[in-house]
């Protein structure tokens, strides 16, 4: 909190004729409103101050306020676009806030300021139908063009069932068709040059080198690849909108479905967030707990892309090594938490269960078998020569370059930038964890997986010292808002009794106000801001997933390349598609 009133006086004296309005919030991010037709020029000098220097746009998102219970709330508005920035230099965020009134709002785009704003435009366009003046291509992007509506307005339906019976008659089947059909035209792309003819070639949406449904146009001169456009939304589910839904706590399970490799790590970026807003601190016993399961959770993450990175580029053996080993990781979160791949174990204040009996043993076992494998697997695939062949060099980016798209974890680390969540911005107790944060300098599909196999071993040396150092005490807070509540306090008197009945069948009431949350997930930065007006539910759930900007930037690093390196470059990213369309 030091650092909001620096943020606001240098605004301030830099704007002079600005209303700089300061909102208070639960995780303490310097907050701030400013009209929209300033925003343009205030955000571009937070991102170029010497002093400040917010050159990351961390996350772009809005918010329909027509039916919120104003509580502690400045400014009046219809809709809210929310600016988060990240500023490396100072190691802190900060938060902008523009109110906007009227049925369809607009305001300025900053796609030219910060490039992977791009996206983040369209979806926010796509969801609240809000315009950005100035976007170079303001399209859905999310949901299918042909869509009515903006599915994360209130006035929208959250079930399918309240919208009708769906029908697929002739006439709309060739409308849809004809929607699919892409037009070069529309993306500023020429059919042709002085010399040759371009070719626009589809990949996907069902390619086994996209690793899910996803479709990308090429446009290709012969074999090199002249640009490419991604289509994503194939897999969009509408999580954030079940997130208005459900409860506080019954929205757990489907976190768990975003990153779907990270597990119980889709959990804790999401509980972190609930449990400032609810004022819970947690006891020692599970932060240890959730960072050793997150852990695990990290190397089966990498596990399975790594094997599928090799077969992608020519290697058949590698991923059946690989899927065994991520099996004795799952062995482990079963016999814990009684699920595999989607335990969804973590509660708000603590987690499900205490540790059964037995657990040091399935853990010390993995702890000593896998450091051997770990090697097995650097000769394997690291030191192939196809595998090098196929990668080095190949998806090259710089550090500069990786900040301004929104690159974050491995492949900001692939090159040369030190920067973990873990060690710089510390959460559920990493501060007292001793591991390195693996650097590589190239920044290219070579380098980031030389970042990601020796994650996996500092992830083993994370495991190992919660295996030796695990505390004793509760496995739950002790706060009436955790869930659902330590059930030896039921038969107390008839109040706990009655709060026990309320918090498991309606869910806790968490306080009004704003938090965000930001850990070192698997692929990345992964957030959940979530708002609350003081109900059992979340008035808004924003998720910013790491796939979804490194995907932005997939054409960026791909032209020159060829067809055969596009697969190189989609292998080396490690996105999930639930993990891009949420």
């Amino acid at each position: 909190m030091q650092l909001a009133p620096s943020i606001l006086q240098v605004l301030q004296e830099r704007f002079r004729d600005v209303a700089f309005h300061q909102q208070t919030t639960r995780d303490a991010i310097p907050t701030f409103w400013i009209p929209a037709t300033n925003i343009v020029t205030v955000l571009q000098f937070l991102k170029t101050d010497s002093v400040h220097a917010y050159s990351f746009l961390y996350d772009l998102c809005g918010i329909d306020e027509r039916n919120r219970t104003k509580h502690g709330y400045t400014q009046p508005s219809d809709f809210t676009v929310v600016y988060h920035l990240f500023s490396y230099k100072q190691n802190q965020f900060v938060r902008i806030k523009v109110a906007l009134l009227g049925e369809y709002p607009s305001l300025p785009s900053i796609a030219s300021l910060y490039k992977n704003a791009n996206w983040y435009e369209r979806e926010v366009y796509d969801m609240f139908g809000i315009r950005f003046d100035g976007h170079p291509h303001l399209q859905r992007i999310l949901m299918p063009i042909t869509w009515s509506g903006h599915p994360l307005r209130k006035e929208h339906p959250a079930r399918a069932t309240e919208i009708g019976p769906y029908q697929l008659m002739h006439d709309k089947l060739d409308a849809e068709q004809e929607a699919l059909r892409f037009k070069p035209e529309e993306w500023g792309m020429q059919q042709e040059s002085e010399d040759s003819d371009f070719m626009f070639l589809n990949i996907g949406p069902q390619h086994p080198g996209t690793h899910g449904v996803l479709r990308i146009i090429l446009q290709l001169d012969g074999e090199d690849i002249i640009d490419a456009v991604p289509e994503i939304g194939f897999h969009h589910r509408g999580a954030e909108k079940m997130g208005e839904r459900q409860s506080w706590h019954t929205y757990i399970p489907y976190t768990d479905r975003v990153d779907y490799l990270g597990g119980v790590m889709n959990n804790l970026a999401y509980l972190l967030a609930v449990e400032q807003l609810a004022g819970i601190e947690v006891p020692e016993r599970v932060k240890v707990i959730r960072v050793m399961l997150c852990e695990l959770f990290r190397i089966a993450s990498h596990l399975v892309w790594l094997g599928t990175f090799a077969q992608d580029v020519g290697q058949l053996s590698p991923v059946f090594y690989m899927f065994t080993d991520r099996e004795k990781i799952f062995d482990i979160v079963e016999a814990i938490c009684g699920g595999r791949m989607h335990p969804n174990w973590f509660r708000i204040g603590g987690v499900s269960q205490d540790l059964p009996k037995g657990w040091e043993s399935l853990v010390r076992y993995f702890v000593a078998y896998f450091p051997p494998k770990l090697k097995e697997y650097n000769n394997m695939v690291m030191r192939n020569s196809i595998f090098k062949a196929r990668t080095k060099g190949i998806g090259a980016y710089t550090r500069d370059e990786a900040i301004e798209w929104g690159v974050t974890g491995a492949g900001l680390r692939a090159c040369g930038m030190n920067w973990d969540f873990r060690k710089q911005r510390p959460y559920s107790g990493y501060e007292f964890f001793d591991f390195d944060i693996p650097v590589a300098h190239n920044g290219d599909c070579y380098d980031r997986a030389v970042v990601r196999l020796e994650e996996m071993r500092q992830s083993l040396r994370i495991v190992e010292q919660c295996l030796n150092n695990m505390p004793d005490g509760n496995y739950k807070a002790d706060h009436p808002l955790s869930t659902p509540p330590l059930k030896k306090y039921t038969m107390r008197d008839i109040e706990t009794l009655i709060t026990h009945f309320l918090n498991v069948t309606w869910g806790p009431v968490i306080p009004p106000g704003e938090a965000m949350s930001c850990i070192e997930a698997t692929k990345g930065a992964n957030s959940y801001y979530l708002v609350s007006d003081g109900s059992t539910s979340a008035y808004r759930v924003r998720i910013r997933t790491p796939s979804f900007p490194h995907m932005q930037m997939v054409p960026y690093i791909s032209r020159g390349y060829t067809v055969a390196d596009l697969l190189s470059i989609l292998g080396s990213v490690d996105f999930v598609l639930a993990d891009i369309d949420r």
